[in-house]
């Protein structure tokens, strides 16, 4: 079973309302019809990196792309889990956790989307949550980092509710224009402080090889 080759494919993160996992083939064709319907105002770019301002089309197959691009290359010194974000058994949206040289910088950092039809309730917080435990109840991690523009207000509204605090700025270029990256720091302590929502993680052990570290 590819799961025996792959750990990486049994792993399960579970709160309330989430289920957090690699998808199928066939989940990861629902993500992208997802991405492809909007994950924000069309006015704003919220990411580094503009892929969300090419035809639908595009998007989509983007999200595929990338998905397996980020598995491909997958090292236990580099790596980057781009885990869909179930609810009610469909995908709404993609948590990505990374991490380089984690068994030494214990650091690990976070990216998202979520489609717009699913925004304003709540998930985005609980996704991140997820993925936070992993790291620090997890995996043992001592820092997370997260960035977002200056008028991304809906993820600096997560990022606070969750403990981070500012850690400085980045100038960016982004459509042809200046734009203020703000990066964000949440230490072990913090992340204990404030959290709320409950997670469980299935399946962690077969991964940690790949993830950089010892079996227990």
């Amino acid at each position: 079973m590819l799961v025996d080759h792959f750990p990486l494919f049994g792993l399960r993160l579970r709160t309330p309302r989430l289920e957090l996992r690699l998808p199928s083939p066939e989940e990861l064709a629902e993500l992208a019809e997802v991405a492809a319907k909007g994950v924000h105002d069309p006015e704003v770019m919220p990411f580094l990196v503009p892929w969300t301002d090419r035809p639908a089309a595009e998007v989509a197959r983007s999200v595929v792309q990338h998905h397996w691009s980020q598995l491909g290359a997958w090292t236990p010194e580099e790596w980057s889990l781009d885990l869909a974000v179930f609810l009610d058994g469909r995908a709404v949206g993609v948590q990505e956790i990374s991490a380089r040289d984690f068994a030494i910088t214990r650091r690990v950092a976070t990216g998202s989307w979520l489609g717009r039809r699913h925004q304003g309730q709540g998930i985005g917080t609980e996704m991140r949550a997820a993925v936070l435990h992993l790291a620090f109840a997890g995996l043992g991690a001592h820092e997370a980092v997260s960035s977002a523009f200056a008028d991304n207000h809906a993820s600096h509204a997560v990022s606070r509710k969750l403990g981070y605090q500012p850690n400085g700025i980045d100038r960016r270029a982004i459509r042809g224009a200046l734009t203020i990256d703000r990066r964000l720091l949440l230490t072990r302590t913090a992340w204990d402080d404030h959290r709320t929502i409950p997670v469980t993680i299935d399946a962690l052990e077969p991964c940690l090889p790949l993830l950089g570290l010892a079996s227990t």
